[in-house]
C-alpha cells in the first residue's frame, strides 16, 4: 500500500509551506499569541487567497473541490510551524459540517467569517453531548470552544444531533478562556438559544472523527518538527569539547522520541487516508489519537530534556510546539479516554 503523495498533493504541501514558512518567525507567533485574539486573521486570510482555507469545500462555495486529505496536508503545515490560526476550528470541525447549507459558509473560504465548533463538555465525553434542544431552543454550556471569542456562528453537538447557533442570538454567551498555547478558548452558555438542526447523530460523529484527524496530524508534524530541532541542537551544543549528542543518555533519547514520532506520524497519516476514502476507520483513528497524545508528549518533553534551559526561553521555537501540543492532545478525547473507547470497541467487535 503506498501512501505516498501525489504530484498535486505535494504542490500544496509546498505552497502552504511557503507561506507558512515566510511569515510565522518565533517573534511572529509570539507576537500574535501575546495579543487580545492570540490569532493572525492576516495570515488566515492569506492562506485563503491562496485557495487553502476551503481546499476540501465545495467550489460552489467558493472552496476548491478537494477531500479531507488535502485539507489535512494543510492542517499538517500549520501544525509543523506552530501557526496561530483557526484552522483545527473551520477546516476540521465547523465547515465540513455545514457542506449540505451552503448559506451557512458565506465568507469562510476567503477568511472573511470564523465559524467553530462547541463540542466539549464541562463533564463527560465529547461522544455524548449533554446539550438538550426543546421546541427548536438549545440548553447547556460548552468549555473550550476554538476561537470561540472570534465566532460569528456555533456548530454545537447536541444529545439528539447537530445544531447551528449565531454568536449574536439571544441565549448565547461567550467568555474567554485562557489556554496553555496562548490562543484562547471559550466557555460558552446556551440558554434556550433559537438553534437550526444540520445533523442527526451520524453528523456529530463525522465531525468528531474530522477532529481527532486533524488534531493528530497536526501533532505530527510539529513532533517532526520538534525533533529537527531536537537534531540540530544537541549536535551544536558541546560539553567536555565533545557535541553532547555523542553521549550515549542523549542519543538513546533521541531515538527514543524519534520511534515515538515515526509512530505518530504513520498511525495519523492511515487515519486520515481511511477518513478520505470513506472506509471505517473509528479504530485507527482512535489508535491514532492515543499515539499523538502520549507518544507526543513523550517526544515534546524529551525535547525539553535535551534543550535544557534553552526549551523553555519564548523567543525559541520548541516552547510554543510544546504549549499546542498539550491543546491538541486534549482535543476530542487525551490518552487514556482514547484508550478506553477503542479497547470498547475492540471487545465488543465480532472475532
Amino acid at each position: 500500500m503506498d501512501f505516498a503523495l501525489s504530484g498535486d498533493q505535494e504542490a500544496l504541501r509546498d505552497l502552504a509551506r511557503k507561506i507558512l514558512v515566510n511569515t510565522c518567525t518565533p517573534a511572529f507567533v509570539r507576537e500574535t499569541t501575546t495579543s487580545p485574539s492570540g490569532t493572525s486573521l492576516t495570515l488566515w486570510k492569506a492562506l485563503a487567497k491562496a485557495g487553502l482555507v476551503g481546499i476540501h469545500l465545495p467550489e460552489s462555495v467558493g472552496g476548491g473541490g478537494y477531500g479531507w486529505m488535502e485539507a489535512a496536508i494543510v492542517l499538517s503545515e500549520i501544525g509543523r510551524i506552530a501557526a496561530p490560526l483557526p484552522a483545527l476550528a473551520i477546516m476540521a470541525l465547523a465547515a465540513p459540517a455545514l457542506i449540505d447549507h451552503p448559506t451557512m459558509l458565506d465568507g469562510v473560504s476567503s477568511g472573511d467569517t470564523i465559524i467553530t465548533a462547541a463540542v466539549h463538555e464541562a463533564t463527560g465525553s465529547p461522544w455524548e453531548p449533554a446539550a438538550t434542544v426543546v421546541d427548536g431552543r438549545l440548553s447547556g454550556t460548552k468549555v473550550c470552544v476554538p476561537h470561540g471569542t472570534l465566532a460569528t456562528r456555533f456548530v454545537v453537538t447536541a444529545a439528539d444531533g447537530l445544531y447551528v447557533v449565531e454568536a449574536s442570538a439571544p441565549g448565547v454567551t461567550v467568555e474567554r478562556q485562557a489556554t496553555t498555547s496562548g490562543v484562547p478558548d471559550a466557555l460558552v452558555h446556551f440558554d434556550r438559544t433559537e438553534a437550526t438542526r444540520v445533523g442527526g447523530s451520524d453528523a456529530v460523529h463525522a465531525l468528531l472523527r474530522r477532529g481527532q484527524s486533524a488534531a493528530c496530524v497536526m501533532i505530527a508534524s510539529s513532533c517532526e518538527a520538534v525533533l529537527t530541532m531536537t537534531s540540530e541542537y544537541v549536535r551544536g551544543r558541546t560539553q567536555f569539547d565533545r557535541p553532547i549528542a555523542s553521549f550515549q543518555a542523549v542519543s538513546q533519547r533521541a531515538g527514543d522520541a524519534y520511534i515515538d514520532t515515526e509512530a505518530i506520524r504513520l498511525t495519523a497519516w492511515q487515519a486520515a487516508w481511511l477518513l478520505d476514502s470513506g472506509r471505517p476507520c473509528d479504530k485507527e483513528l482512535l489508535t491514532a489519537k492515543f499515539w499523538a497524545a502520549e507518544g507526543g508528549w513523550r517526544v515534546v518533553h524529551a525535547a525539553q530534556h535535551l534543550h535544557g534551559g534553552v526549551g523553555v526561553d519564548r523567543d525559541y521555537p520548541l516552547l510554543q510546539h510544546f504549549l499546542n501540543h498539550k491543546q491538541l492532545e486534549l482535543q476530542i478525547g487525551s490518552a487514556t479516554p482514547s484508550l478506553l473507547r477503542l479497547g470498547k470497541l475492540l471487545a465488543d467487535s465480532p472475532i
